[in-house]
């Protein structure tokens, strides 16, 4: 539980100095890196990585599953790309699990679906080939809900096409001997919208919309 306070105390500090959302990307990336050499030297029980975007980068310290320890390694504004680039920043951590969540961002930027699972097969196989003893959950990409005003000013995307992506990025799991994990069939609506409880501004969850994601990550005991 040392890394536990560590952790805290690090991003207490962060806070303070600037708000989380506001911070560089480089900024961003030093600071993770500072997490994870911690965690690499502590070598703490039962540590689980969440890597992705801004959706993993804001989940509430407070809400994750208690029984493991949490190394949070998302950025905001980060696509399938950078991640695939920032991977050596956990490796020589072992960690029990690492939950992926990534691709959202390329779908505002108008990344070809084609480049976005050709990144998310080489995140798994980096993972698998540098942490061959954790488990690599893939998880599905959130959908969205286009009457928020912030989400309007983005490039629209069909919920149609997030949806045939997961169903690939399902299949790339497979072929890989990763987990995949189904978040997107928790978080829709009857029409396949993104549910307004969930989010805040039609992309970002809410802290209701975290409370749904743990329950699922609850069931990796």
């Amino acid at each position: 539980m040392a890394l536990v306070k560590i952790l805290k105390k690090l991003r207490q500090k962060l806070r303070r100095q600037q708000p989380r959302q506001q911070l560089t990307y480089e900024q961003m990336l030093a600071f993770l890196k500072q997490e994870a050499h911690l965690a690499a030297l502590n070598r703490p029980q039962h540590l689980t990585i969440l890597a992705g975007d801004s959706l993993s980068s804001w989940f509430p310290t407070d809400l994750l599953p208690p029984e493991r320890t949490w190394l949070n390694q998302g950025i905001a504004g980060d696509t399938s790309a950078g991640l695939l680039q920032r991977l050596e920043l956990f490796d020589k951590i072992q960690p029990e699990r690492i939950f992926v969540m990534i691709g959202i961002n390329d779908l505002i930027r108008g990344v070809a679906d084609g480049m976005i699972l050709e990144n998310q097969q080489q995140i798994v196989r980096y993972l698998r080939r540098v942490h061959p003893e954790s488990q690599i959950v893939l998880q599905s990409i959130l959908p969205h809900n286009q009457q928020f005003s912030n989400w309007k000013r983005a490039a629209p995307v069909p919920n149609s096409q997030i949806r045939q992506l997961n169903q690939e990025i399902r299949a790339i799991a497979a072929a890989e001997g990763a987990n995949y994990l189904d978040l997107h069939s928790l978080f829709t609506d009857v029409e396949g919208n993104l549910r307004p409880e969930l989010t805040t501004d039609g992309v970002h969850l809410s802290r209701q919309g975290y409370l749904v994601w743990r329950s699922a990550l609850q069931m990796y005991k």
